[in-house]
C-alpha cells in the first residue's frame, strides 16, 4: 500500500511539474466575437481613414489628417495615453492637389493615370509633344541627350496585356493553406531575392534612379510617363518617381498610365503619327518639416501593467487610391480591436498598445524608428530596459481578406499556444499556422531585434492583382465581413496574451545586423 502510494506522489508530482495545457477563454471568446460580428464599427474606422483622410502619403498633409483622426478615434474610445510620437527626420514630403492627362491628337482621349509621388508638377496646363526614349540603363542617357528638352518623355518600353481568364479575386483553397504550413525543405535557400532586371544590386537601382532624376531634370523635359507596373482594365499600379531624400534631385512632373492608354501613344509614335498631349499636375514637394508620426494609444493592464502586448498596423500609403487595403484595412482592424477590448470592459492584466505606423511604404521605416528608440538598434543589439517587458506584436497588413492563421515567422515555441486560440474560430476559417517567416511589413522591425512578432495569414482576394499599390486602393474595394473577422481574432489574440501566465516564448536573440538599404 505504502509503495503504491509512493508512486502515486510521484505520479502527481510528475505531472504536477508539466506546463499547463493551452487554453482558450471560451466566455470570453463568445463576447469578443458577438461584439466583433454583430456591433461591428469597423467600416466607420476604413471610411475616415479612407474616403475622408485618404491617400496618406507620409509627409503629406493627408497622412497628418489621419494621424490626427486616429488620435481623436482613440480618445473617443477612451484609450489611454492616445498621442502622435515623432520621429525622424523621414525627409520629404510630398502631396498633389490636382490631375488631368489627355490625349488632344491625332484624336481626343482621356487618359487614366496619376502623378508619381516625389516629382514636380506642371505649374499649370501644359500642352506637347510625346517622345518614346526609353531610360532603362545608364547607357541610354548618352543614346538621348541634347533631344529631349520641351517634350513629354515616355521612357518605359510598352507592356504587354492579355485577356484574363482568371477570376482577379480569389482564397486561399486547403491545399494553399497546407502548402504554407508545409516547412520549408532542409538547406533550401531562403534568402533569395527577386529579380532586378539589369541591375545586380538593389543599391545599383537606386544609384540608377537618382542618375535618371537628375538626367531628365538637366534635360529639361516637360513631363514624364511611365507605364502602370503590372496589370491592364484601366488599373494603374506605381508608386514613388522620385526619392524623400533631401541629398537627391527631384525629377520634373512624372505620371504613370494605364498601359493600354501607354501603348497606344508609343504604336502612333513608332508609326510616325503626330500626337499631342495636355497634361495638368499640380504637386508639391514639402521640406518644411523632415520629421513624421506615429500613432500610439493604450488599454492600461492591472498587475503587470508594466509588461506589454503590441498590435499595429501602417497608417500610411500610396497616391494611386485612398489606401483602402493596403492598409487602412490593417489599421481599421487594429482600432476594432481596441474598441472592441475596450466596449467589453475586459479587465487586462498586461497594458495592450497600439501602434500604427508611417513610413513603411518607405521601408519599414515608423516602425524601425520605434524599435530603435524602445527596444534595441538591430545594428548593435545592445537591449533596453523596456525589451524585455514585451510579450508579442500582432501585425494585419495583407489587404482586406479575412485571417486564415499566423505565420509563426520561424518561432515553432508558440505553436501549441497559437493553436489553442485558434480552435475557437475554426468556424469562420482560422486555422492555419506557417512555420515560414513571411516579409515585407512591420513586424520584422521588432523580429529584427527578438521580439515576439507576427503577422496574419489572410485571404488574399484581390490583394495583388487589382488593388496593392494601384489606383483600385479604395474603399468599395474592401471586404466587409473579412474585416469584422479579423477584429474578432486580432481582439482575441491581444486578450490571450494579455491574461497568459507566461509571456510568448522567444526565439534567440539575433546578432547584429548592419543596417541595409532599400531604394
Amino acid at each position: 500500500m505504502m509503495i503504491q502510494l509512493l508512486r502515486f506522489l510521484v505520479v502527481a508530482s510528475a505531472i504536477a511539474l508539466l506546463p499547463a495545457e493551452e487554453k482558450a477563454d471560451l466566455a470570453v471568446v463568445h463576447r469578443i466575437r458577438a461584439e466583433a460580428l454583430q456591433n461591428s464599427k469597423v467600416m466607420d474606422h476604413l471610411f475616415y481613414l479612407t474616403d475622408v483622410n485618404g491617400p496618406r502619403v507620409t509627409g503629406s498633409s493627408g497622412y497628418k489628417k489621419a494621424a490626427d483622426w486616429a488620435v481623436k478615434r482613440a480618445a473617443e474610445l477612451q484609450l489611454s495615453n492616445a498621442r502622435l510620437e515623432k520621429w525622424g527626420p523621414f525627409g520629404r514630403g510630398w502631396e498633389f492637389t490636382r490631375f488631368s492627362a489627355h490625349m488632344i491628337e491625332p484624336a481626343y482621349s482621356p487618359l487614366i493615370g496619376f502623378p508619381l509621388v516625389w516629382s514636380g508638377g506642371t505649374a499649370g496646363p501644359v500642352t506637347g509633344e510625346p517622345v518614346y526614349a526609353v531610360l532603362k540603363a545608364p547607357a541610354d542617357f548618352e543614346k538621348h541627350k541634347g533631344k529631349l528638352k520641351g517634350k513629354i518623355v515616355l521612357i518605359d518600353e510598352p507592356r504587354e496585356t492579355s485577356l484574363v481568364f482568371t477570376p482577379l479575386a480569389r482564397r486561399h483553397s486547403d491545399a494553399d493553406l497546407a502548402g504554407l504550413e508545409t516547412a520549408p525543405e532542409p538547406g533550401a535557400d531562403a534568402s533569395r531575392r527577386p529579380p532586378l532586371g539589369n541591375f545586380r544590386s538593389i543599391e545599383e537601382m537606386r544609384q540608377f534612379r537618382t542618375r535618371r532624376a537628375a538626367f531628365l531634370k538637366e534635360e529639361g523635359v516637360l513631363a514624364v510617363i511611365v507605364t502602370g507596373t503590372s496589370a491592364d482594365g484601366g488599373t494603374v499600379f506605381a508608386t514613388s518617381g522620385g526619392s524623400h531624400e533631401i541629398k537627391n534631385p527631384t525629377p520634373p512632373a512624372m505620371l504613370a498610365l494605364t498601359p493600354e492608354h501607354y501603348n497606344r501613344i508609343v504604336r502612333l509614335l513608332e508609326k510616325k503619327i503626330a500626337v499631342k498631349l495636355e497634361l495638368d499636375i499640380q504637386a508639391r514637394i514639402i521640406e518644411e518639416n523632415l520629421d513624421s508620426w506615429n500613432v500610439v494609444a493604450e488599454i492600461p493592464g492591472g498587475r503587470k501593467k508594466d509588461e506589454l502586448v503590441l498590435i499595429g498596423a501602417h497608417l500610411d500609403s500610396w497616391q494611386g487610391g485612398t489606401g483602402a487595403t493596403d492598409n487602412a484595412a490593417g489599421s481599421a482592424v487594429a482600432i476594432e480591436a481596441m474598441r472592441i477590448l475596450k466596449s467589453l470592459n475586459l479587465s487586462m492584466d498586461r497594458t495592450v498598445r497600439l501602434l500604427l505606423w508611417s513610413g513603411e511604404e518607405q521601408g519599414l521605416l515608423g516602425s524601425k524608428a520605434y524599435v530603435k528608440e524602445h527596444y534595441a538598434d538591430p545594428a548593435k543589439m545592445q537591449l533596453t530596459s523596456e525589451h524585455g517587458k514585451v510579450s508579442a506584436y500582432y501585425n494585419l497588413d495583407n489587404g482586406s481578406g479575412k485571417i486564415r492563421g499566423v505565420y509563426l515567422q520561424g518561432n515553432d515555441m508558440v505553436r501549441p499556444v497559437f493553436s489553442a486560440w485558434l480552435a475557437p474560430f475554426a468556424d469562420l476559417g482560422a486555422k492555419a499556422l506557417g512555420i515560414r517567416n513571411t516579409s515585407g511589413t512591420d513586424h520584422l522591425s521588432f523580429d529584427a531585434v527578438g521580439i515576439p512578432a507576427f503577422q496574419f495569414i489572410q485571404e488574399p482576394l484581390e490583394y495583388s492583382t487589382r488593388t496593392h499599390h494601384s489606383n483600385m486602393d479604395v474603399y468599395d474595394h474592401v471586404s466587409k465581413g473579412d474585416l469584422m473577422q479579423a477584429a474578432a481574432i486580432m481582439a482575441s489574440f491581444v486578450y490571450h496574451t494579455a491574461m497568459r501566465e507566461e509571456m510568448i516564448p522567444r526565439k534567440p536573440l539575433p546578432k547584429p545586423q548592419p543596417e541595409r538599404r532599400r531604394p
